[in-house]
């Protein structure tokens, strides 16, 4: 487009603006004004107030000084000169992943879930002392560092076998810590505990072995059993026999003796056998 355009469209409005002695200015201007200072206002008006939800406390700072503590509701600051921080009163979760060495000094990854809270009463403390972010700040590194120190007490095969008095113990030491930095630790959970593959590998290795020990003694202890029986067995069977030795006696031989004969008589049909011993005969004595 032609500059000579703009040219003559700027000779217009400085015409108009000559014919009007410049009230069209004053006029706009008048008309922004009012309604400028009445947004102005507005802000000022909305930023003096504040409010506080169920489950939360407020520190009202001025110019870098702790007014108060403010529990929920609406409450008043002064505008650019105060500031609020907020605090959640109310259980909150924080979770830690760290790693720590076991006694044989085998490697252990854990996720842990801190359950805590603070109370309104010690809100402008804790945010004196620890600041706002102090699960960052202390319940961090407290949790880690007394977990790291348990675990070390541990061997690696314990820490599985004996996962709940570790965790007890985690939650005492670190609620009596805690406890001194004005934060309620209600509840502490290891959810998660990984060891190295090669680690997890021994140990089913050695529950097969010793499961496969157990087997083996308990077929020990059959064998043993058995043969205990065997001997009470023959030493029951020999002292029968000893006892009938005993009771033997030239009598009883005798009447032995007699038993068979009797029992031979019994059994014998009047015949006489032909012939005896080496195959000599008898003399026939048959009536003629």
């Amino acid at each position: 487009m032609d500059n000579s355009f703009f040219d003559d469209l700027k000779g217009v409005v400085d015409e108009f603006r000559k014919q009007n002695g410049g009230k069209m200015e004053k006029d706009f201007s008048g008309k922004l004004f009012i309604p400028a200072l009445a947004v102005i206002a507005a802000v000022i008006a909305f930023s003096s107030f504040f409010i506080v939800p169920p489950g939360e406390v407020a520190i009202k700072t001025r110019l870098g000084s702790i007014v108060d503590s403010y529990s929920e509701g609406l409450h008043f600051k002064v505008p650019f000169l105060e500031s609020v921080t907020r605090f959640s009163i109310q259980i909150q979760r924080a979770n830690i992943k760290t790693q720590a060495f076991s006694k044989d000094l085998q490697t252990m990854n854990a996720h842990l879930v801190v359950n805590h809270r603070i109370q309104r009463e010690t809100a402008v403390s804790i945010f004196r002392n620890l600041g706002p972010n102090y699960v960052d700040n202390i319940v961090d590194p407290t949790v880690q560092e007394v977990f790291k120190a348990i675990a070390a007490r541990y061997s690696a095969e314990s820490v599985i076998s004996e996962r709940n008095q570790l965790v007890q113990e985690l939650n005492k030491e670190v609620k009596d810590r805690l406890t001194q930095k004005e934060i309620i630790v209600t509840d502490i959970s290891v959810v998660d505990l990984d060891f190295t593959e090669q680690f997890l590998k021994a140990v089913e290795d050695k529950q097969v072995a010793d499961q496969q020990a157990q087997m083996a003694g308990k077929l020990v202890e059959k064998a043993k059993r058995d043969a205990e029986q065997q001997i009470a067995k023959s030493r029951g069977e020999a002292e029968a026999l000893r006892m009938q030795r005993e009771q033997v006696t030239p009598q009883l031989i005798e009447l032995r003796k007699v038993d068979a004969q009797l029992k031979a008589i019994e059994k014998w049909n009047g015949v006489l056998p032909g012939y005896v011993g080496a195959g000599v005969p008898f003399i026939s004595i048959e009536k003629k």
